[in-house]
């Protein structure tokens, strides 16, 4: 499998803290909720598999994970 394929995100709305990071990194792709304060997913949550991974390995509560 190729480094660039695409792969979707999961969100573990139990272990977010909403620190943000991820939005920080990938605004088009998630989003802190200003209700819950936790991530949530903006479109269909895809990325290219390494963008995905650095977004999962800077995730400070390990809420990211790949869905697929």
């Amino acid at each position: 499998m190729n480094d660039n394929d695409l792969v979707t995100i999961a969100i573990d709305d139990e272990v977010c803290i909403g620190v943000g990071q991820c939005e920080l990194l990938e605004p088009d792709v998630f989003r802190i909720d200003d209700d819950t304060g936790i991530a949530e997913l903006v479109g269909d949550g895809r990325l290219p598999r390494d963008r995905a991974q650095v977004a999962i390995d800077r995730c400070p509560s390990r809420a990211l994970s790949i869905a697929d």
